[in-house]
């Protein structure tokens, strides 16, 4: 099956997206460490702090959706067991 070209356009642009959001936290974590408070680039980043809060709350988030998706299956398969 092939992809189409809106399949295409939505998968380079979560591709961008995960680029720019890793170079950025890479960035934020690893570099910005080594420079100076008082540079100019702090201003384009959040405090440290949300450097280990974010990942956190995104973890909780995405545990939360799994566990969702997993509920909602496991349910329609056992309503569906009942029905036959």
């Amino acid at each position: 099956m092939e992809a189409t070209g809106a399949d295409q356009v939505v998968g380079l642009g979560l591709v961008a997206f995960s680029l720019m959001l890793f170079t950025y936290y890479t960035i934020w974590v690893i570099v910005l460490p080594f420079v100076d408070t008082d540079h100019v680039i702090h201003m384009y980043f959040l405090p440290r702090e949300y450097s280990v809060i974010l990942p956190g709350v995104a973890a909780l988030f995405l545990l939360l959706c799994v566990g969702t998706f997993i509920g909602v299956v496991t349910w329609k398969n056992r309503r569906s067991k009942k029905l036959d």
